[in-house]
């Protein structure tokens, strides 16, 4: 395995143990959504050239677009829950009350 490889899959695994791990705020979430995607970018930008093949710049930037819009949704959503419970902690949140 190459040390490209192992950072790519560092930096994913390290993200999601952030996730699962470090549940304490909703900001802290959607940072480490974020350094998921993140990584997966530079993975996807990065592997034409490890597999010498022609360059598809589609889909690096079909995942970057995805991941823009993801991070306004999760800003907003952010935003409203502070908005109406008064913090970000994920404790206060009940997902059986609508």
């Amino acid at each position: 395995m190459s040390p490209l490889h192992l950072s790519f899959y560092s930096a994913f695994t390290l993200s999601c143990l952030g996730l699962a791990f470090h549940r304490t705020h909703l900001i802290s979430a959607l940072l480490c959504l974020e350094s998921m995607m993140l990584s997966m970018y530079v993975a996807l930008a990065m592997w034409p050239i490890q597999t010498q093949t022609p360059s598809s710049t589609l889909m690096p930037i079909l995942m970057l677009a995805f991941s823009a819009c993801e991070a306004a949704t999760g800003l907003a959503l952010l935003v409203a829950s502070t908005r109406t419970h008064g913090s970000d902690h994920l404790h206060n949140f009940n997902l059986l009350q609508c």
